[in-house]
């Protein structure tokens, strides 16, 4: 029986040739470039056959530009790029006309403001609120990449604009290294009662031990999202390349298919590339 196709939803690209990063210079193991030619030849070893940008945190003069270079690599032929989620500054003025051009850009499947390494009330300013509940109609989701101690805040924002469609990264970026279970699970359990929220299996490798972990070390946290969410509320994504942090993208890819012995194909499918297809329209 064939393995299923992959949608990787949460793919991060660095060239800093072309635009800046400010955070890399504090982050010693991923201060590198990680161009598209070198996923692409991991991902076609592991089954990925389509992929989501996802925004790297830019200086946000470059926002834009992100998607521009983005899209030229979406065109090249045989290119894995199906779309990207741009950065996006909602708790700024310039918000509504931002949406606007992005509108115009069909490779634009939704947005991200990272908000686990800001101030915890970022996300609680009216304009802020404001400008997401602006995604309502448009078809583009809002990726929530929060703390377990930020998912209250998460909620009354995904509680004040249940007609926008929102992606929560990393499980919830659970501390899996300080076994930071009990807090965490309470809470994913809380999240997952709001309709509008999918959940992506994605980056948790890069929360636990690099040197000591095993599957039986992610499986609590894995398998308590998916029994939250349920099969049609979950995504993947292989959030390369901090993935490398917790042994790379094709460590990852196997580590998946070992927390889903006992699934379904149908199951699996969901999970890997069907529900992906549906959300952000992907072909």
């Amino acid at each position: 029986m064939g393995i299923a196709s992959i949608i990787d939803t949460h793919l991060h690209l660095i060239d800093q040739s072309t635009l800046s990063y400010p955070w890399l210079s504090s982050v010693e193991a991923l201060n590198r470039d990680f161009r598209y030619e070198e996923y692409a030849l991991q991902a076609h070893r592991v089954g990925i056959t389509q992929a989501l940008h996802m925004e790297v945190d830019v200086a946000p003069s470059d926002i834009e530009a992100e998607s521009g270079y983005i899209a030229g690599l979406a065109k090249r032929e045989g290119s894995l790029i199906a779309g990207c989620i741009s950065s996006c500054r909602p708790e700024e003025d310039g918000f509504a006309a931002f949406l606007e051009r992005q509108q115009a850009n069909p490779l634009i499947k939704g947005f991200r403001r990272v908000l686990h390494v800001m101030p915890d009330n970022l996300s609680e300013s009216a304009l802020f609120r404001e400008n997401i509940k602006q995604l309502e109609g448009t078809g583009l989701t809002f990726d929530l990449c929060v703390l377990p101690s930020q998912i209250e805040k998460a909620i009354a924002l995904i509680d004040l604009a249940p007609g926008v469609q929102f992606i929560l990264d990393h499980c919830g970026v659970p501390d899996i290294k300080s076994e930071g279970l009990s807090e965490w699970h309470s809470k994913i359990t809380d999240i997952a009662k709001r309709p509008n929220v999918t959940a992506k299996i994605s980056g948790v490798v890069a929360y636990a031990d690099s040197d000591t972990w095993r599957i039986e070390t992610l499986e609590p946290y894995v398998h308590h999202v998916i029994e939250s969410f349920g099969w049609d509320r979950l995504v993947w994504g292989s959030d390369w390349p901090v993935c490398t942090l917790g042994g790379g993208l094709a460590t990852w890819v196997a580590a998946t298919h070992a927390l889903l012995q006992g699934c379904s194909e149908a199951e699996k499918a969901k999970l890997f590339s069907a529900n992906a297809k549906r959300i952000w329209s992907i072909a």
